[in-house]
């Protein structure tokens, strides 16, 4: 089948939504974006492993291929936990959880929600006192029970992306204004002085 005839939503219905980046695309929507165009092979998906590799496989009808190892590996289910005693609030794994599971706010202690963390381990390079640790959930890899949470987990990340998308507008409004606030008053300052040069020549 001809991938063109593919959409990116019914590829993306597929994915895990970890949102974790291991594909090489900054999360699972751009992925298969990736696949629906024929851009990347489906096989760079570590944490969907063989199982959504093999549905995706059918959905194209192609031949089913191994995991690139080159992405990552697939790994027993695990979640964040931060060491509190060691946390010193400076919310950098907020910024760096693909789909808000992590909690707190400046020089306070964070914590994981536990439920809502996809084990995407985003938030362990940032921490500078290295407080968190990934911890095996215990559970086997259940393909159904992460189908069912793929709706909630892209749900938070789209949240998360239009969030961070209307603080980034806020951003560049503020600075478009205070831009045309430092050009008018320029602008005055050039006006006034054109002004009282007119002004002495007269007197």
């Amino acid at each position: 089948m001809n991938r063109s005839a593919i959409s990116a939503d019914a590829i993306d219905g597929m994915l895990p939504q970890t949102q974790c980046g291991q594909c090489g695309y900054s999360g699972c929507r751009p992925y298969a974006d990736a696949i629906a165009r024929g851009e990347a092979p489906f096989n760079q998906c570590p944490p969907g492993g063989a199982e959504v590799m093999a549905e995706i496989a059918a959905l194209l009808g192609e031949k089913a291929m191994s995991l690139n190892t080159a992405f990552g590996h697939t790994m027993q289910p695990a979640v964040a936990r931060i060491e509190e005693a060691a946390c010193i609030g400076c919310t950098l794994c907020l910024d760096a959880c693909p789909v808000d599971a992590i909690v707190g706010a400046r020089k306070l202690i964070h914590t994981v929600i536990a439920v809502e963390c996809t084990g995407c381990a985003l938030c362990l390079p940032p921490c500078p006192v290295d407080c968190i640790v990934m911890e095996p959930t215990g559970a086997p890899r259940n393909r159904d029970r992460q189908r069912s949470n793929a709706p909630r987990l892209r749900e938070r990340f789209q949240d998360r992306q239009q969030r961070f998308a209307e603080r980034e507008q806020q951003r560049r409004d503020r600075a478009a204004r205070s831009a045309e606030a430092r050009k008018k008053n320029v602008i005055e300052k050039v006006l006034s002085r054109a002004r009282e040069r007119l002004a002495s020549r007269q007197t």
